[in-house]
């Protein structure tokens, strides 16, 4: 399990001309090799009368896998320099595709290369990249004289606090993230002299998204 990691939020469609052939690229969220497959084919019932539609993907199943397809072009002129544009930003769990409508004109490798590259990392640019982030929810549950230094301590802390509950006592939702879990109980604990109740529970995945924390999918405890 990746810890975090980039990948899409909101794919963008961009296209260039490269001597009158058209080249358009598109992206999508794919976490395994089906939901990858699943897109470019529709990518290709899109573009049914294209010339070819080359590809590349990369998710995490234990390892990072990845698989590119040149689609009848010169090998290593297109879906090579998708694959490497994904690799060099370390993007996972996301496919592109690149369209190709000939027009006419040879461009040779090197300009099937620059043309591939160009169209994708456009497409790349355009789009809403994220870092999705793995955090545990935890709840920390204290009396009402200890709630006050508890909520300044999160809130100056760098811990994510989603909610406030007041009831018999004072709950704090806290979203942190994995691997720090440890380290802030204790600190927790030390500044109320063990007397909080911390309760664990799901992990998700999360992302800060124009300022706003983002919970995108829940992970098998």
């Amino acid at each position: 399990m990746l810890l975090r990691y980039k990948t899409v939020y909101k794919g963008h469609e961009a296209e260039i001309t490269e001597k009158k052939s058209r080249f358009i690229a598109e992206l999508s969220y794919a976490q395994n090799e089906e939901e990858a497959a699943a897109f470019i084919n529709l990518v290709k019932k899109k573009h049914n009368n294209a010339s070819h539609h080359t590809f590349a993907y990369r998710y995490f199943d234990k390892i990072i896998m990845e698989r590119q397809s040149d689609d009848g072009e010169p090998s290593g002129t297109a879906g090579l320099p998708i694959l490497s544009l994904l690799r060099g930003d370390d993007l996972v769990n996301m496919v592109v595709v690149v369209t190709r409508y000939f027009g006419g004109t040879l461009l040779g490798t090197g300009g099937l290369v620059r043309a591939y590259s160009k169209a994708a990392a456009k497409a790349i640019k355009e789009s809403v990249i994220i870092e999705k982030i793995l955090y545990r929810n935890l709840i920390i549950k204290v009396d009402y004289n200890m709630s006050g230094k508890v909520q300044h301590d999160i809130l100056t802390g760098g811990e994510v606090l989603e909610n406030i509950r007041y009831t018999e006592n004072v709950e704090f939702v806290v979203y942190i993230e994995i691997g720090l879990e440890e380290a802030f109980i204790k600190r927790i604990q030390n500044l109320t002299s063990a007397r909080a109740e911390i309760y664990s529970g799901d992990s998700v995945y999360a992302a800060l998204i124009d300022g706003e924390f983002v919970k995108l999918e829940t992970e098998p405890t």
